[in-house]
Order: C-alpha cells, then structure tokens, then sequence
C-alpha cells in the first residue's frame, strides 16, 4: 500500500514537471525532422524507410554534440500559434494557498493564536507581518488577558502643555499596533510590579537587602551577556557559563575565547536579559569598560595569570599564548535586577535618588549608628563573614577627604578574627582548571543610620606583604590587603600563623569620600 502511494506522488511530480517544460511537439501538419540515420527494423528495413523504397535525404545541419559514433542534431522549434495556444499553469505546489485567501479568513484564523505565535508568523511574509499586527486581532487578546479595563487618560486641567503618553492612557490614538503595543507594556509592568513587590516585601536585617534576589533572578530566568569588542572593531559575544551566589553578592563566569588576546581588546560590555522575553534580543547594559586603562595583576599559577580591570572584572589569560582563559565578574546584590532587567541596550539603568529623612543631630557629631555587612569569598566558599554595628566617626576624624569608620581596632585583641579558610581564587576554563593563592572577591554593604545601602561595593582583591610589621602582638608574618575606588576605601591588615596554616584579620578600616555623604546627606563637611 505504501509502494502504491509512492508511485502515485512519483507519477504526479513528474506530471506537474511535463507542465513546466516547454512545448517541443511540432504543429499539427508538419512532419518531424529524422535524427540521424535510424536504426534497422526488422527484415532489415531501417526505421527511416517504407516499402524498400529510400528516402529523400535532407540536408544535414551542423552537429551540436557528439556522443560516441552518433551525432545528435538540434531539432527545429515549431511555430506556435500565440493566440491559440493554451497557457501552461504554473505548479500548485509552489503557489502559497494561504495567501490566496481573502484577508477576513485569515485574520480569524490569526484570532485563534496566541502572542508568542503571532510573534513567530509575522516573521513570515509581509502579507503575515501586516496581518499579524492587526489591531483587531490583539484587541481580542488584550481584553482576554487583562479584561474589558483599558487605560483612561490623564487629566489635562490646569496644564495644556503637558505630555499625555499614549499607551498611558490617550484613547484618541489611533496608531496601528497600538493593542500590541498596550498589551506587551501592561504585561511587562504587570511582571515588574510582581518582583518589585516580592524584593521589597522582606529585607535582611544584616544585609538591608532584599532576601529574595537570588530567587527572583533565578525565577525571570535572567542571564548575562559579555561582549568583547577588539581593537578592528570586532565583537565577539559569549553566554555566561556559571553563576555562583552569595548572601550579598554573586560572581559570574565565562570560558573566554583563547584565540583572543587581552592586548587586542578595546572594551568589555557587560549585558543582562531574560531567556524567555516578551522582547526577544533586549539585554540591558550594566557596565562598559575601557580595557586601555591600567590593571592590576592581582596573582597567578602554573597557567594563568590574572588580571583586575576595575571595578569588577577578573580576567584570566593563559601564560603560554596570553589568550583569554576565562572571565568573571563580581556583582553585589544591591538594585541588581534593575541593572539586569531595566536598562536599555546602549544606556544601563540609572538608580531613583531617594533622600534620607532629615537628620536632626549636630552636624559636628559627624557619622553615627553605620552598620556594615563584610564578606571575603570567592567562587566555591566564603571565607570570613562579619556584621558590624553601630560605626561612627567625628568630624575631628574626617582627612584628606575621606571619612574614617574604624570597624575592628588593631589595639583591641578581643576584635581580632580568624579566617575559615586559605585566601585563594579557584578558576576553571574547560577543559582546564586550577587555584590561584593569595586573592578572592570582597563584598561590603555600609547602610546608613537609616539602615538604607549607602555604599555596596563587590571586586577582587589580592593579599600582599607588608612592608613593615603592623603589630607587636603577633610574631607571624603580616600582609595587607586594600581596595580603593572612587566613592571609598577598604584597608585591611592580616598575621598568618604558621602552626596553624590560618590568617587572622587585626585591622579593618572603611574609608568613604566626603563628597559621597555630602551628597547623599545635603551636608557640607
């Protein structure tokens, strides 16, 4: 039974083909030329002759071929009647039935869809670009979804001036596509107002952020985009491979491209989007560095070396060739899915000024009632954790613009802290993995005495050698460790013990530019 169905397509194809083809049959009345000589027949008459009687030969034309012995000749095209002869149908099969359809039908069969597939069949054709963005038809689905409620229009009264948006509200707009436009605007403001309500519904009294970050990311399914961009102005752009998150801060990593150089980058853009987007090819621009500006080699192994471009990056090149290895960001939790959701494609999202409440202490006092959540990790484990209150600094304290905000006191022993673990960096590049000794990644959170983030910082840092010993209590040997940017400074001192093959944290110190609190306070120290 199936042989049979083959042969019937096989016979119907071949048919519709014969259509195509031109007509080669001569007109009626006239005798098709002979091609050659003829094979003999039987009783030894050729093909060409009648009754042993030889015909009359026509003159030859000039061989256009030749196969073998045999020449083939052109046959002569015969005279068509234009007026009487039958017009050849083109093949059904490479007619499109659908669009030959009136343009009622098939908008009601569009009506049946749903947007992700409108979406998919206006990529179609023009005829299906067009009727995919009727009004009509997402009328339909945006008072499915959302009900008959459309937008009212704002009020006018006492300003003739001010701008009305039309998707907020201007019901006399009659742009086509508008209902498209209304729908995916109200669902998209429908999933912010939803995860905005989930992150301000629970803050952490430590942290003062949001407790549900990690699962809100994880939740809108966001992912992270670097796009490196070379000196000829190339870009090559790469999809995160792992993410690893923390109380207050995650660090994100990708296996970087080995036949690139760190010497041939221009600049690193950092992207955030959603894999299931209600606007496919949207990411939101979080950071865009300069790769020309000095870095800092922050330590190194057997194969890598790595790099610090500041303020988050982490690069990782192969000490053999200098090509990327990997690279990794650090990115503190603070506004962080506003930075990966809310910004456009050449513009990252800029952060609502909210100004505290009135302080309505002496303004001689200085800073009081800070707190600061202080983290050191990198990217399996953490490594030392601390929750510090109630930090202040007199205005006596405040030098070389920066305000000093003393959190564990070199003279105090009962301050000093152990670490849980050696300081150090894992990497993996596939297939390829290892650890570089002596850096991690520091996460500070300062909240105000408002409890409100003040200053969230997330960057690597290394451990180095003092110069001189930093106190006379420990006789092992001491390192520091210092991270410095433009809205502040972190300054931190170590002893390593031998015998216990741990580090212990003597002094740590949190510097904020002045102009940062006069800023934020209104104040002008």
């Amino acid at each position: 039974m199936a042989a049979g169905r083959g042969e019937f397509f096989r016979s119907f194809r071949e048919s519709l083909e014969s259509l195509e083809k031109k007509p080669t049959q001569p007109a009626l009345g006239r005798r098709q030329p002979v091609r050659g000589r003829g094979k003999p027949g039987p009783g030894g008459i050729q093909s060409g002759q009648t009754g042993g009687k030889r015909r009359k030969r026509r003159p030859k034309a000039a061989p256009s071929s030749v196969s073998g012995n045999s020449l083939s000749f052109p046959q002569p095209r015969p005279k068509v009647n234009k007026a009487s002869s039958p017009k050849i149908k083109t093949s059904p099969s490479k007619e499109n039935l659908l669009e030959r359809l009136p343009s009622e039908i098939l908008l009601k069969i569009l009506s049946y869809l749903d947007p992700s597939s409108l979406s998919c069949i206006s990529h179609v054709s023009k005829l299906f670009y067009q009727l995919a963005n009727d009004d009509a038809v997402w009328h339909k689905i945006y008072t499915s979804e959302f009900g008959s409620q459309t937008w009212k229009p704002k009020s006018l009264a006492g300003d003739a001036a001010q701008k009305v948006d039309p998707l907020e509200g201007e019901v006399e707009d009659r742009s086509p596509g508008r209902w498209k436009k209304m729908y995916f605007r109200t669902l998209a403001g429908q999933e912010v107002n939803k995860w905005r309500r989930e992150l301000r519904h629970d803050n952490s009294p430590y942290t003062g952020l949001p407790r549900q970050t990690e699962r809100v990311l994880r939740n809108l399914n966001v992912s992270w985009e670097l796009t490196l961009c070379d000196c000829r102005g190339r870009e090559i752009t790469m999809e995160h491979s792992r993410a690893y998150f923390f109380e207050s801060s995650m660090v994100v990593r990708w296996s970087g491209p080995s036949f690139l150089t760190y010497r041939q980058l221009s600049n690193i853009q950092l992207y955030g989007f959603r894999k299931e987007t209600l606007r496919p090819g949207w990411r939101s621009l979080i950071i865009k560095q300069d790769t020309k500006v000095p870095v800092r080699y922050i330590g190194k192994d057997k194969l890598v070396k790595l790099r610090h471009l500041r303020p988050c990056f982490l690069i990782g090149t192969w000490r053999a060739n200098h090509g990327i290895a990997f690279i990794m960001v650090s990115l503190h939790f603070h506004k962080l899915v506003e930075k990966s959701l809310l910004g456009s494609p050449v513009c990252p999202f800029s952060e609502p000024v909210d100004l505290p409440p009135a302080d309505t202490s002496d303004p001689d006092f200085g800073l009081h009632g800070y707190t600061l959540h202080f983290v050191l990790h990198n990217t399996g484990a953490e490594i030392m954790s601390g929750h510090f209150r109630e930090l202040s600094c007199r205005t006596i304290q405040i030098r070389a613009g920066l305000v000093e905000l003393r959190v564990i006191n070199r003279t105090n022993l009962s301050e000093h802290r152990p670490l849980s673990g050696n300081i150090k960096m894992p990497w993996k590049s596939e297939p390829l993995e290892g650890v570089v000794e002596n850096c991690c990644i520091v996460s500070l959170t300062l909240l105000d005495e408002f409890q409100k983030p003040f200053w969230c910082v997330s960057s690597p840092i290394c451990i180095t050698m003092a110069v001189k010993q930093q106190s006379f209590d420990y006789s092992g040997e001491h390192f520091v460790m210092d991270f410095k940017d433009s809205d502040g400074q972190v300054k931190m001192k170590l002893v390593w013990f031998k015998e216990q093959k741990q580090f212990f944290l003597i002094s740590l110190t949190v510097y904020v530019a002045v102009f940062k609190v006069n800023k934020h306070f209104s104040r002008a120290y």
